[in-house]
């Protein structure tokens, strides 16, 4: 009774880890978007601050649950996922150092690195299903939140890189929802009422931003037009 109860019970395990396994991308988009609703509500320099930042770096391991590599990549996406959750932990400013520097840095390659991956994983697949769809709404979600914190590193380095609006915006310290704002609001052409890019720089990554929300529609359209196309005779047949 004992043995058949170990086994049941593993098999139990094995079918519940396999089903995750199945739904991954379908949890890491419920994540990136409970991450989005929540944020505006999430005071700074306060206990639900940190409590939320913690919960950001767990979202750094449920993206690398998310990718499906080989074993010398997922070392590579540990390596640039660990800076990347001290960098969410400590708050690692620009101004702060060369360590604080570094550490934002890793932290952008690391999101580069996951937004590439599931990209790879997402418009390999010939079939489209559920998750293909959510993989492609995650890599969307992902690029919004990378380029956020391209800005915000920004607006650190340089002072004046952005112009906010004292009408729009009353708070006298940038948040980064601000640049989460920005980000989504520049990605999808809508534009951003109260803030303004005015350095070189900022303008030059907002245009990037802006291209490459147009152009990654195009191709997510294209893609999936395609893999329908392909599934139809099929069908027919």
């Amino acid at each position: 009774m004992t043995a058949a109860h170990t086994i049941r019970h593993r098999l139990v395990r094995a079918r519940a880890r396999f089903r995750i396994r199945e739904h991954k991308f379908l949890l890491l988009f419920l994540y990136l978007l409970a991450v989005l609703i929540y944020y505006p509500y999430v005071k700074e320099d306060s206990y639900s601050y940190g409590v939320f930042r913690i919960l950001g770096s767990f979202g750094i391991f449920l993206t690398v649950f998310a990718i499906k590599v080989r074993r010398s990549l997922l070392i590579c996406a540990i390596l640039l996922g660990i800076p990347a959750v001290l960098q969410r932990l400590l708050l690692f400013r620009a101004d702060a150092g060369l360590f604080s520097l570094i550490g934002i840095l890793f932290s952008f390659a690391f999101d580069v690195f996951i937004v590439v991956m599931i990209f790879r994983e997402v418009f390999a697949q010939h079939q489209v299903r559920s998750e293909t769809v959510f993989g492609a709404i995650c890599i969307y979600l992902l690029i919004g939140f990378t380029f956020a914190s391209v800005y915000a590193m920004l607006d650190t380095l340089q002072v004046r890189a952005f112009y906010f609006d004292p009408i729009t915006n009353p708070h006298p310290i940038h948040s980064r929802f601000d640049f989460v704002y920005y980000s989504f609001a520049t990605m999808t052409s809508m534009g951003a009422s109260g803030i303004n890019p005015v350095s070189g720089q900022a303008r030059s990554i907002t245009v990037m931003e802006t291209t490459l929300g147009v152009l990654y529609l195009a191709v997510l359209i294209a893609r999936l037009m395609a893999a329908y196309r392909q599934v139809s005779p099929e069908k027919c047949d």
